[in-house]
C-alpha cells in the first residue's frame, strides 16, 4: 500500500506539448528522473555538522559522563586496588580501548552530515533547468523547499531532508542516515561490548571482595565501593539490554535495505533488491577489513550513485 507521505509532497511535473498523443502521453506511469549525487549532496557534507537541539546536547553530555563514572568506577574502585598486575594491565587496556572506540563512534555519528539535502534548491528556475518531459516528475519538501530524492524523509529536529533517514537518535544528537549509520552502528556495539565488559569486572570484582577483606579490594569505605559497584552494575546492565537491542535492529535494517522510517510507514519497496552482503558494504566500505570497525575510516558511498526522484 502507498504511504500517505507521498500523496503530501509538491510535484513538479514536466510539461509539453505534443501531438495527438499529448492525452495518452499525460497518462503513463511516472517516470524516475536520474541525478548525479553531487546535485542533491549538501556542502556541509564536508564541514561540521552540529545540530543545536537542547534535548539532544543534554542526552549527548550525558551518554559521555555515562562513560567517564565507569571509567572512574573500573579504574579506581577495581583495577588499582587489585593485587594482580597482568588482570589490572589487561582489563585496562581491553575497557580503555573500548570506551575510546565508543566515544569516538558517538562524536563522529554526532558530528558527521546523515545525508542532508540541500536546502531551498527546488526553486522554479532549477526545476525549469532539468527540462522535464511529459510524464516526468519530482518532488520538492514543502518545509524545507528542496527537491526530495527517493527514500528521503524530513526531521522536524534536524529542520531538513536526510536521504535514507533511520530516525533521530537525541543520544547522538543527529540523525542517523545514509552518511552517518556506520558510527551509529559502531557506537552502539562498543557501548553494549564495554557495558559487557564492565559487568564481568564487577561479579569478579564482588566474589574477589566477598572471599577477601572488604577494606583490601577498594581504595574506598566498604559502603562507599558497594554503592559505586551497584550503580555501575544498573548503567551496565541497562546500556547493554538497550545497545544490543539498537545494534540488532539496525543490522537488520541494512542487511533488508530497509530504514526504520520505511518499515515503520510500511513503504512500498521502489528500489533494487541487493544481497545482504551488498548492503552491509554499502554502509561499512568495501572491500571487507578491519576499517570496517573503525570510526576514523569514512566509507565510500558511491561519488557515482544517482538518485530517483520519484517514489
Amino acid at each position: 500500500m502507498k504511504s500517505p507521505v507521498h500523496r503530501c509532497r509538491d510535484v513538479e511535473h514536466g510539461r509539453g506539448q505534443t501531438g495527438n498523443g499529448a492525452g495518452s502521453s499525460f497518462l503513463q506511469a511516472e517516470q524516475r528522473i536520474p541525478i548525479p549525487k553531487d546535485v542533491i549532496t549538501s556542502s556541509s557534507a564536508s564541514a561540521m555538522w552540529f545540530i543545536r537541539d537542547a534535548c539532544g546536547i543534554v542526552c549527548a553530555i550525558i551518554t559521555w559522563l555515562l562513560v567517564l563514572y565507569a571509567e572512574f568506577v573500573v579504574l579506581f574502585v577495581m583495577l588499582l586496588p587489585s593485587k594482580s598486575l597482568t588482570y589490572s594491565i589487561v582489563n585496562g587496556t581491553l575497557f580503555n580501548t573500548l570506551a575510546f572506540l565508543a566515544l569516538a563512534s558517538h562524536l563522529r555519528a554526532m558530528c558527521t552530515d546523515p545525508g542532508a539535502v540541500p536546502k531551498g534548491n527546488a526553486t522554479k528556475e532549477y526545476i525549469e533547468s532539468l527540462q522535464l518531459k511529459p510524464g516526468q516528475v519530482v518532488y520538492k519538501c514543502p518545509k524545507c523547499c528542496s527537491i526530495k530524492p527517493d527514500r528521503a524523509h524530513h526531521c522536524s529536529v534536524c529542520k531538513r531532508c536526510i536521504r535514507k533517514m533511520d530516525h533521530h537518535c537525541p543520544w547522538v544528537n543527529n540523525c542517523v542516515g545514509e552518511n552517518n549509520q556506520k558510527y551509529f552502528v559502531l557506537f552502539t556495539m562498543y557501548i553494549a561490548l564495554v557495558s559487557l565488559h564492565s559487568l564481568t569486572m564487577v561479579v569478579f570484582h564482588f566474589l574477589n571482595c566477598f572471599e577477601d577483606d572488604w577494606t583490601k579490594c577498594s581504595t574506598f569505605s566498604p559502603p562507599a565501593t558497594v554503592i559505586l559497584l551497584i550503580l555501575l552494575c544498573f548503567e551496565g546492565l541497562l546500556f547493554l539490554i538497550f545497545t544490543s537491542v539498537m545494534f540488532g535492529t539496525q543490522v537488520h535494517s541494512i542487511c533488508t535495505d530497509e530504514t526504520g522510517i520505511e518499515q515503520l510507514k510500511k513503504e512500498e519497496r521502489r528500489w533494487a533488491k541487493k544481497t545482504k552482503w551488498m548492503n552491509m558494504r554499502a554502509v561499512f566500505g568495501h572491500p571487507f577489513s578491519l576499517l570496517w570497525f573503525s570510526p576514523f575510516s569514512t566509507p565510500e558511498h558511491g561519488k557515482a550513485e544517482t538518485y530517483q526522484y520519484v517514489v
